[in-house]
């Protein structure tokens, strides 16, 4: 019912998040745009097997929210890092009622022409310290082929939280993807290994 779709870095500004991701796995993330909704606008850039990456931040020029940002951005600071995962499905509705409570309410979304569906809590933070997955329905085409392309292909992504059993019991009826590994750790955190040009980075 879930497919794993793209990755976020987090970040204070995008020029921090592009310097990050270059830094970390030595590929230059692409333009992106503004999600006026939310007040936040990203960068991007595709990934092989159909997924993509985005660096978000907080848009500096866009008038503040009516509520929370997603992401739990209006919480975030330091240093950029990867933050979030996103799976799509094809009826988002009946994902999001087998998912952690609090996982989000449904609000239609668009970019440009892209137009899509996103499960988004109503205090902007995702259940499990945000190491639990947020929910999206796209809308028409999907816009990973459209996107430049790094090469990189995603190996792990490493999941860690204290209570990652819980939530693994949750989604194993929804996920089945054996490059999402959760682990049971002291702090919740989240790091992904890619393939890139041959040799393995962490990100």
């Amino acid at each position: 019912m879930l497919v794993l779709d793209h990755i976020a870095v987090a970040a204070n500004t995008l020029d921090e998040g592009r310097a990050f991701v270059a830094q970390r796995l030595g590929i230059e993330m692409g333009p992106g745009g503004q999600h006026a909704r939310f007040g936040t606008h990203n960068l991007l850039i595709g990934l092989e097997d159909g997924l993509y990456m985005e660096v978000i931040a907080i848009d500096p020029e866009a008038p503040p929210p009516p509520d929370a940002r997603w992401f739990d951005l209006d919480g975030f600071a330091g240093a950029p890092c990867l933050h979030n995962w996103i799976c799509r499905s094809e009826d988002i509705e009946a994902a999001l009622a087998q998912m952690p409570e609090g996982a989000g309410r449904v609000v239609d979304l668009a970019r440009g022409d892209l137009r899509w569906k996103m499960a988004v809590p109503q205090e902007g933070k995702l259940p499990y310290d945000e190491i639990c997955p947020a929910l999206m329905q796209w809308q028409g085409d999907h816009p990973a082929a459209k996107l430049p392309q790094s090469g990189a292909r995603l190996k792990r992504l490493e999941l860690t939280h204290p209570d990652a059993e819980t939530l693994a019991a949750k989604l194993a009826p929804l996920l089945q993807d054996p490059r999402v590994v959760l682990k049971t750790g002291e702090a919740p955190s989240m790091r992904a290994c890619f393939e890139v040009e041959g040799q393995e980075r962490w990100l």
